[in-house]
């Protein structure tokens, strides 16, 4: 990818760096991290590097985008070692996340048809803090009373696999808006607020910021339908599937590097 070999096939350093758009001091970055083989040395302790090296760098920058930096160092640390079933445990890892997360884009696909006009609504209701709550149930606030769908926020963090304190984040955000109820003052979720919950668990799961969420949630609000989302969703979507070709790509040079190295 650009390497220019010096006499008896070695690299110096600017070299590497060059062929790739890089500092020298990323080179010996590398190199310390264990991305890259250990360099040999001249006689007055330069380093040369081969074009073992260069694929090295190839492979752990093609590795970069579907694995990240973390993951993709540790992999090509793994191969230098001699490791190689780490790394390819590391590999399958980085697979299985990105099938979770596709998982979780369909799961966000499922929340937002539960927004749809005539879908049908979540139930249940509990005490604020998982237990029933008499008083509410007897002013007519719990489930079951009067309010269908509405839950408080134990039974609600519960089903959705959080703590009671982040759906107070969400509410300090403006993610979701319960109602309080009169009597005990306990937060109380009607059934779009539920919906919005589990729409925002979903986006979160699916790397959206908090900060964008609550707008998005607004705008769908305030437009009575999901169009709002749908820029939102097929940028998500085109991610994932950058994501996969470049686990792909990856692939394809760290195995030319695994050949390289016998």
């Amino acid at each position: 990818m650009g390497e220019k070999l010096q006499s008896g096939g070695r690299l110096r350093p600017v070299d590497l760096a060059r062929g790739h758009g890089l500092s020298t001091q990323a080179v010996r970055n590398y190199e310390a991290a264990g991305i890259l083989p250990a360099a040999d040395r001249t006689p007055h302790g330069y380093r040369t590097y081969t074009s073992l090296h260069a694929g090295a760098l190839r492979a752990f920058l093609a590795l970069l985008p579907g694995h990240g930096h973390r993951t993709a160092t540790s992999i090509m640390r793994a191969v230098n070692e001699g490791a190689v079933d780490e790394a390819f445990r590391l590999i399958d890892e980085s697979h299985a996340q990105l099938l979770d997360d596709r998982r979780t884009l369909q799961s966000v696909e499922s929340a937002l048809r539960a927004l749809e006009p005539g879908a049908a609504p979540e139930s249940g209701a509990a005490h604020e803090s998982g237990a029933a709550s008499g008083s509410a149930a007897a002013s007519g606030t719990a489930a079951g009373s009067g309010t269908g769908g509405s839950m408080f926020i134990g039974p609600l963090a519960g089903k959705l696999g959080i703590r009671p304190a982040t759906l107070r984040k969400w509410e300090r955000a403006g993610v979701v808006r319960p109602r309080r109820d009169p009597l005990t003052g306990y937060r109380v979720y009607g059934e779009a607020d539920v919906r919005d919950a589990r729409l925002a668990h979903q986006l979160r799961r699916g790397g959206r910021p908090l900060g964008q969420i609550a707008p998005l949630l607004a705008q769908v609000r305030a437009a009575g339908g999901l169009e709002p989302l749908e820029a939102a969703l097929d940028d998500w979507r085109g991610r994932l599937s950058a994501r996969g070709r470049a686990m792909l790509n990856g692939a394809a040079e760290l195995e030319t590097y695994l050949r390289e190295r016998g």
